[in-house]
C-alpha cells in the first residue's frame, strides 16, 4: 500500500520554490560557504552542494502539513551540507524548518526542541573550546545558537503570543455568550413575572363575576339581581380586556413560588418611604390624570422600583426624583439620580434590571432609555419610559 504524503500548503510551496531557486542562483555562480580544501570538507566541488539543497527544498514543502517529519529529514540534509563545500540557502531553509517545527508542531515538540537546540548550543560552545583551547572554537557554538537555538525559541515565543491570543478570543467568546444567557434568562424572569401579576389581575375579576353571579341565581329579587348583573358585565369586559393583554406573555409554569399581590400606582408612595428608610432623599410627582391599564401600573411601579434600587446601590450622594404625568394617551416615566464618583463602595450589578425595564416597555409597545445626562450643576443618571395607555397599542 502506497504512502500518502500530505498535501503541502500554498505558502509552503512559495518558500520551497523561493529556496531552490535562489540555492540554485547561488550555485551557478560559484558561490559557497567553504572552500575546496578548508577542514572537514569530503566532497568538494559543485555538484555534490545539489543534493542537500533539493532535499531542504522538499523539507519546506512539509514545514506546515509534517513539521516534525521535516526538521529531521532537514537535519539529515543540513549534516550532509557540512561534508560538502556548503550553500548558504540550505542553512537558511533548515532554520525555517526549525522555527516552523516549533510553532507548527504538536505540544511535545515546541516544549522540547528549544531544550534540545540549548543544550547542543551550550555543548557546541564548551567543548570546541575544550578540545582546541582557542578563541576561535567559540563559533561553533555561536553558529549552532544561530542555526538552531535561535529560531526554535523564536519558534516558542510566536507559538505562545498565538496561543495567548486564542486563549483571550476564547474567553471573550464565553464571556459574550454568558451576557447574552443572563439577558435571556432576565427577559424570561421579567415575562414571567408579569404573565403571574396579570394572571392575579384577570383571576380577580373572575373571582368577583363568579361571586356575583351566585348572589344573582340565588337571591329572588330583581333590583339585587340588575345591579350583580351590571358588576358581572363591568368585570367580564375588564377581565377580557387584561386576558387580551395577556397574549404574547411567557408564564414560568414551573416556579415554586406563589404569585406576590399585583403591585399598582398607589403604592408608590410606601415604595417611595421605603427607599427614603434606607437613606436616599427621594421626591415623588405622581399624577397619572385618572386611572391606568393594569399592565400599564404594574409596569410603572416596577419601573420606578427598580431604578430606586439601581440608584441605592450604584448612585452618588444626592437627590432622587420620581415623576410620572400622562401626555397624549401615553405614561411617561423618569427617575433621575445623582452620577458621579461613588462615596462608598459600588454594589455589583449584572445589568438585569435594565434589561428588565426595557423588557416590560417592549411588551407594552413602549419606549426605554437609560444612561447619563448632562445638567447645569454636573451629571445626573435618567431613566424615562413611555407607557401606551390606549386599547389599541397593546394588540
Amino acid at each position: 500500500m502506497a504512502v500518502r504524503l500530505p498535501r503541502p500548503r500554498r505558502f509552503d510551496v512559495y518558500a520551497a520554490t523561493a529556496g531552490l531557486l535562489g540555492g540554485l542562483l547561488l550555485w551557478a555562480i560559484g558561490l559557497a560557504v567553504r572552500p575546496p580544501d578548508g577542514p572537514g570538507v569530503l566532497f568538494p566541488g559543485r555538484w555534490p552542494l545539489l543534493v542537500p539543497l533539493a532535499v531542504t527544498a522538499g523539507c519546506e514543502l512539509l514545514r506546515r502539513s509534517a513539521p516534525r517529519a521535516g526538521l529531521l529529514t532537514g537535519t539529515a540534509a543540513l549534516a550532509a551540507d557540512t561534508l560538502t563545500q556548503g550553500s548558504l540557502v540550505t542553512v537558511i531553509m533548515y532554520t525555517d524548518l526549525m522555527y516552523a517545527a516549533v510553532l507548527y508542531g504538536p505540544p511535545s515538540s515546541a516544549r522540547r526542541i528549544p531544550w534540545i537546540t540549548g543544550l547542543l548550543t551550550v555543548a557546541g560552545t564548551i567543548v570546541p573550546y575544550a578540545l582546541w583551547r582557542v578563541p576561535e572554537a567559540l563559533l561553533i557554538g555561536v553558529a549552532v545558537g544561530i542555526v538552531s537555538f535561535g529560531p526554535a525559541s523564536t519558534g516558542l515565543i510566536v507559538r505562545n503570543h498565538r496561543e495567548a491570543a486564542d486563549a483571550a478570543r476564547l474567553r471573550a467568546e464565553q464571556t459574550a455568550l454568558l451576557a447574552e444567557t443572563d439577558r435571556v434568562q432576565a427577559v424570561t424572569a421579567e415575562r414571567s413575572r408579569m404573565a403571574r401579576e396579570l394572571h392575579d389581575v384577570v383571576a380577580g375579576h373572575l373571582s368577583a363575576i363568579a361571586i356575583h353571579s351566585t348572589a344573582a341565581l340565588s337571591l329572588d329579587d330583581a333590583a339585587t339581581t340588575r345591579r350583580a348583573l351590571g358588576v358581572i358585565r363591568e368585570n367580564s369586559v375588564e377581565g377580557l380586556a387584561e386576558m387580551r393583554r395577556l397574549i404574547g406573555l411567557l408564564r414560568d409554569s414551573g416556579g415554586d413560588t406563589e404569585p406576590a399581590a399585583a403591585p399598582t400606582l398607589e403604592g408608590l408612595g410606601a415604595l417611595v418611604d421605603g427607599a427614603r428608610a434606607n437613606g436616599l432623599d427621594v421626591s415623588l410627582e405622581a399624577a397619572p390624570g385618572g386611572p391606568v391599564p393594569a399592565p400599564v401600573g404594574m409596569a410603572a411601579y416596577r419601573i420606578v422600583q427598580e431604578s430606586l434600587t439601581n440608584a441605592l446601590k450604584h448612585a452618588s450622594r444626592g437627590p432622587v426624583r420620581v415623576r410620572l404625568g400622562r401626555r397624549e394617551d401615553v405614561l411617561c416615566v423618569r427617575v433621575t439620580s445623582a452620577y458621579g464618583d461613588h462615596d462608598a463602595p459600588r454594589a455589583p450589578g449584572s445589568g438585569a434590571g435594565l434589561v428588565g425595564m426595557r423588557e416590560r416597555a417592549a411588551l407594552l409597545r413602549g419606549t426605554f432609555a437609560a444612561g447619563p445626562e448632562p445638567t447645569a450643576d454636573g451629571r445626573i443618571w435618567a431613566v424615562h419610559a413611555t407607557l401606551p395607555l390606549t386599547e389599541g397599542d397593546f394588540a
